[in-house]
């Protein structure tokens, strides 16, 4: 039998089209990607060191397996698909404007059925590029019209990943001044209020405890509908999930400060603890009222604030606050990175994901950076205070729980820890524990923490 493999980079979004494609490819066997005849590379193109990861992993692949037909998704495949398609080994480019035929034209490719004659109008390329010393013509499916792109899941379940991601939403319209994903992605669109609930529905049968809602602008579910039965919200569309469906916990992955209406806080405040994960991860990106401002984000850092105040007052100060913040953005000055720490160091954040500012071409920030660049030394030396702020902050939150009971999901275990007799955990406030004793996954339990290792793994043990 036909072997493949799906390599996922990027965020949770991405691993959700990942899993999707995955579903769909039943036919094969999953294998390792150098013992592959088919390997999907689900790519992420939100920096530059992503683009320069991805093309590694495909060299390396090509290195290994070189009998591999490699099939090229995701962002970079819709920012540069020529560029893509032009690597040896890779045998097809599909953008995310045609991620919903992928699994289709995998298939076409690992039975030779690459004759025009024999593919569907859907699935014929939309250019191709003469590659190799062979000059072969790689197909490759990426345009700006994201009709193929929604690639809707094959209803989650607990396997693989414990807490499957359900991707709700898709695109961007935002138009912040760094970020390419509007370009790589299409505008927001939203999977269906009745798929939505049907898809839960049928995680909580096949025995599921946690499922993460995802997007890439999650918070921005439902305005692309006009139904008028209050169905056009985030908030709507949980209450609905709480109500019509058993699911014991939901978790919510980010969501942009703007879109955490009263009526969304408010459920957190119903529910927060007992059916909805206290956690919240806020992208901020900078703490500097003016660098917002040239980000064309669309808050300020006292909005930010106000959310965050709202937020603890909701969910109490168990809530796990998390953030993305970007360093080096074109033209930041010493005044604006230490108004970002002054601002960092007043909110009681539980970690933080900082990242350096990637110029990507084809956005504003693009050319700013050409007029206005950080010195990357300049830029180190800010990751560096941040890091170490970071790692202040999530020590002093996770100090606090030790001795606290805490309800937990169990997970799957790496043998390393399995080996000493420990299982690995989640709280339902996004804390990773390390639990005495061994335990199947998907178990839901009461844990009592005992110590903070210096790693920032709590060990824990069960409440008996």
């Amino acid at each position: 039998m036909p072997g493949f493999h799906i390599e996922n980079f990027g965020c949770r979004a991405a691993r959700a089209d990942g899993e999707a494609i995955a579903s769909h490819l039943r036919a094969f066997a999953e294998r390792q990607p150098f013992e592959s005849d088919m390997v999907v590379v689900n790519t992420c193109s939100v920096t530059s060191e992503a683009d320069r990861t991805a093309r590694a992993f495909i060299r390396r692949i090509h290195r290994r397996n070189p009998a591999a037909r490699i099939v090229v998704t995701g962002c970079y495949a819709q920012r540069a698909p020529e560029e893509l398609a032009a690597m040896p080994g890779v045998a097809a480019v599909v953008g995310n404007s045609h991620k919903a035929l992928t699994p289709e034209i995998v298939l076409n490719l690992a039975q030779g059925k690459g004759e025009p004659s024999t593919i569907p109008p859907s699935l014929v390329p939309v250019s191709s590029l003469l590659s190799g010393s062979a000059a072969q013509a790689v197909p490759i499916w990426a345009d700006d019209r994201f009709a193929h792109s929604f690639l809707e899941e094959a209803p989650p379940a607990p396997g693989v990943q414990t807490r499957p991601n359900l991707k709700i939403q898709e695109g961007c319209s935002n138009r912040c001044t760094f970020c390419v994903i509007p370009t790589t992605r299409g505008p927001s669109r939203s999977l269906p209020y009745a798929a939505v609930l049907r898809q839960v529905e049928e995680f909580v049968a096949s025995g599921g405890n946690e499922l993460v809602l995802s997007g890439i602008n999650l918070g921005r579910w439902g305005r692309d509908f006009s139904s008028g039965l209050g169905r056009e919200s985030l908030a709507g569309l949980i209450r609905a999930i709480l109500t019509r469906t058993s699911l014991p916990r939901l978790r919510l992955s980010s969501i942009e400060p703007m879109d955490w209406d009263e009526e969304l806080i408010c459920l957190l405040s119903e529910f927060g603890g007992q059916r909805i994960a206290r956690h919240a991860h806020l992208p901020l990106q900078s703490g500097s009222d003016a660098v917002l401002r040239r980000m064309h984000r669309r808050y300020r850092p006292w909005h930010y604030a106000d959310k965050v105040s709202a937020l603890l007052r909701a969910a109490g100060p168990d809530l796990t606050l998390g953030a993305d913040v970007m360093v080096g953005f074109p033209g930041e000055t010493d005044l604006e990175f230490e108004e970002t720490l002054s601002f960092v160091r007043a909110l009681p954040f539980g970690y933080l994901h900082l990242f350096p500012f990637s110029p990507r071409p084809g956005t504003p920030g693009w050319a700013l950076h050409s007029a206005s660049p950080v010195t990357a030394a300049t830029i180190e030396e800010r990751m560096a205070a941040l890091r170490a702020l970071a790692a202040e902050k999530t020590h002093a939150h996770r100090s606090r729980f030790i001795g606290r009971e805490l309800a937990a999901i169990t997970l799957h275990s790496p043998d390393s820890l399995a080996s000493c007799g420990l299982t690995a955990a989640l709280s339902e406030n996004f804390l990773p524990i390390n639990l005495g004793g061994r335990f199947p996954s998907n178990q839901l339990l009461q844990v009592h923490i005992t110590a903070l290792g210096l790693d920032g793994q709590f060990t824990a043990l069960p409440d008996r």
